[in-house]
């Protein structure tokens, strides 16, 4: 019998979207082919620290709350020599990290897998931290020749009054390294811009002021399969609630979202843009590209997600879905596609 394929599932984390880490991880857990992979729950807690995470653990919302990681779980060493628990090797044939935000989608695990020499689904150290930075992502869009939404950066404690004199409002204030929504302000008139710039910077330390693009927003999926890239049918976000744009909320707790397949947009123009989007930063594995697309027909560039949240109910599983791929071999096409990168792990 063919040994099992030990897959490191690693979630949680010291950003502000560890919650929506260990949701993914429970759907990953939940549906991952147990006839050819063996899952080892990795566990990061909001301080950092590494435990080795039971198996049987729900990860999921439960009357409203959200999980985390367990600090009292038994400490996982993790180094250039690999993942060990009391000196034991876990021997991880590859790692699946399901963390989002700084501390884990910014290249900092990629390059810790890269050091130990372990396998990882996913991009690189590079792709990885400037699909995070929007403020280093943006440019990069645009030399591509993607459109992206105007706006300026501040930088805590050394940007001046002079870069929102002459703002037209509405805008939308955001760290420029954190997602799921966290710390994003829609701003309508510059009365409410302070408050929403102090809120942005208790999330990061750079923030970006856009101008709000009116538009549908619109999302698609970059999957690659063994070496090839393939774009997704496009879904769009409708709102059912009163939110004003999709917020963590929105997102994740209201049920106020719903996905529409629309069949008016211009065809492959939105997989393109993903694509291109997806090669501009040297992307490899998976990435959700966001979109809004105008009445004039303009396809903006709102961010890419090199690892978009990945419970089966996310966007990226549901936009493969209605492709006809399922949640189980969207995870197996991604874990293949790590194992069997050419040669060696660094990229």
């Amino acid at each position: 019998m063919t040994a099992k394929i030990r897959v490191g599932i690693l979630f949680g984390g010291q950003s502000s979207e560890h919650e929506i880490s260990c949701i993914s991880a429970g759907g990953v857990l939940s549906s991952i082919d147990p006839d050819r992979y063996q899952p080892i729950l990795i566990g990061i807690t909001r301080t950092g620290k590494w435990v080795l995470v039971d198996p049987r653990t729900t990860l999921a919302i439960q009357e409203g709350k959200l999980p985390e990681v367990d600090s009292s779980l038994p400490a996982i060493d993790a180094g250039v020599q690999g993942l060990s628990v009391n000196g034991s090797q876990l021997n991880i044939d590859v790692i699946f990290p399901l963390l989002h935000g700084p501390y884990g989608e910014d290249g900092t695990v990629q390059g810790l897998c890269e050091m130990a020499g372990i396998r990882y689904v996913g991009s690189g150290v590079l792709a990885s931290a400037v699909g995070m930075d929007k403020s280093f992502a943006k440019p990069i869009f645009e030399a591509a020749g993607l459109s992206v939404a105007p706006g300026v950066v501040l930088k805590k404690g050394e940007w001046i009054a002079s870069q929102i004199e002459n703002l037209k409002y509405p805008v939308f204030v955001k760290p420029a390294r954190s997602g799921s929504s966290r710390g994003t302000t829609k701003v309508k008139k510059f009365e409410d811009l302070m408050p929403a710039i102090e809120h942005g910077f208790e999330f990061d330390t750079k923030v970006l002021i856009e101008d709000a693009i009116i538009g549908r927003e619109i999302e698609c999926a970059v999957l690659e399969i063994r070496g090839k890239l393939f774009a997704s049918p496009a879904g769009e976000i409708q709102f059912l609630g009163d939110h004003e744009f999709y917020d963590f909320e929105a997102k994740y707790l209201d049920d106020a979202t719903r996905v529409v397949f629309p069949n008016d947009l211009p065809p492959g123009a939105i997989q393109y843009a993903a694509e291109k989007a997806f090669k501009a930063l040297g992307c490899e594995g998976l990435a959700r590209v966001d979109f809004f697309y105008t009445k004039k027909g303009d396809i903006v560039v709102n961010e890419i997600n090199t690892m978009p949240g990945f419970t089966p109910t996310s966007m990226f599983p549901k936009l493969w879905n209605h492709y006809g791929l399922t949640y189980p071999e969207i995870i197996s096409i991604l874990i293949d596609s790590a194992l069997t990168r050419s040669g060696h792990v660094n990229r």
